[in-house]
């Protein structure tokens, strides 16, 4: 399906794309703590409403 070269091309792309995005987030760190505080209670709310419509077409619409 893929050819070798497209496949270490894909490879070498991954690994380089994850330590670009790890250092910038790193180098950002500070201004996320002080700019984003409370985005996790957001993501966990948000996180939680999916499940519960889940359960809810699962259970109680079948």
């Amino acid at each position: 399906m893929f050819t070798t070269g497209q496949l270490i091309f894909a490879a070498f792309f991954i690994i380089v794309f994850t330590v670009i995005m790890v250092y910038a987030y790193r180098k950002d760190l500070k201004l996320h703590k002080r700019h984003y505080k409370g985005s996790l209670r957001v993501l966990l709310v948000f996180i939680l409403f999916i499940i519960t419509i889940v359960v809810i077409k699962k259970f109680i619409v079948s």
